[in-house]
């Protein structure tokens, strides 16, 4: 194996908890070749050596942001957010009357899935007057600053928002600005708490939450980190409160922490 890809593989793991497979130089490829250009850097060992020799500049989150940021779609899978209206918002108002709902949407991206889910409580709001007396609060978190402050904008091209949006939702929550160019409505927006987590750093500042959407992400991790994540975020849920994993994740153990139900379609996970 390269060396410098090596050096690159274990800065990488080390920096955000990402594991970087034997086959995948070409996507590091594809994903810094600019940025080496950018900054006449030649290789990936010289690009580490730079990073650690001032690891203050903007060089280190730069190269994260461009290994992490992904492409991600409105309503994705479309279960979880049926699932969280139809059975995890009235279990929650049951159990916890007079109660805000606090939901955490980890490793949010570009904020689609924050901004879905928001989209949601509404929806679940309007067929349901007055159920969800406290409202609701949603921290959407990731570790790239660039990435934040852009789903914090709100605003998306005409390419981001035929992903997974229907022509009634565009139209009701969102504003155009201009053409090819959409805002979400303020309402929705102002549901949404964006903050910089590294998920390998501590919980502990974020609070107690009902629900947790950690979807898509746990896949890049080693099994080690996967399974120490997944025990931190068990400490942050609620007695009785739900995990949300992606459609091709699974829990993989812990069955001391997390019982499994099945929702036909998906399967979220209940904190014991």
């Amino acid at each position: 194996m390269n060396q410098d890809f090596q050096l690159f593989r274990e800065f990488l793991e080390k920096s955000s908890g990402i594991v970087l497979g034997d086959n995948k130089q070409y996507l590091v490829a594809s994903r810094l070749n600019r940025l080496l250009e950018q900054q006449g850097i030649s290789n990936l060992g010289e690009l580490v050596r730079r990073i650690q020799a001032s690891p203050r500049a903007g060089l280190r989150e730069a190269v994260i942001d461009a290994m992490t940021t992904n492409e991600t779609l409105w309503f994705r899978d479309v279960y979880p957010f049926d699932v969280l209206k139809s059975k995890l918002i009235p279990e929650f108002i049951k159990d916890n009357p007079g109660q805000r709902l606090r939901i955490w949407s980890a490793a949010c991206s570009s904020g689609q899935e924050p901004y879905s889910l928001s989209m949601s409580i509404d929806e679940f709001e309007r067929s349901n007057l007055g159920q969800l007396r406290a409202g609701a609060q949603i921290v959407a978190t990731d570790l790239s600053g660039s990435i934040l402050n852009a789903a914090k904008s709100a605003e998306y091209d005409s390419l981001s928002v035929a992903r997974g949006l229907s022509q009634e939702r565009l139209a009701r929550y969102f504003d155009q600005l201009a053409p090819g160019r959409w805002q979400v409505k303020a309402p929705i927006r102002s549901r949404v708490e964006f903050r910089a987590l590294n998920l390998l750093d501590s919980y502990a500042m974020l609070g107690k939450f009902d629900i947790v959407f950690c979807r898509n992400v746990l896949i890049y991790f080693s099994a080690d980190v996967k399974k120490d994540i997944l025990r931190r975020m068990h400490g942050v849920l609620k007695p009785g409160g739900y995990l949300m994993l992606g459609a091709s994740e699974a829990l993989n153990g812990l069955p001391e922490l997390f019982q499994m139900v099945q929702c036909s379609p998906g399967i979220v996970y209940r904190a014991r």
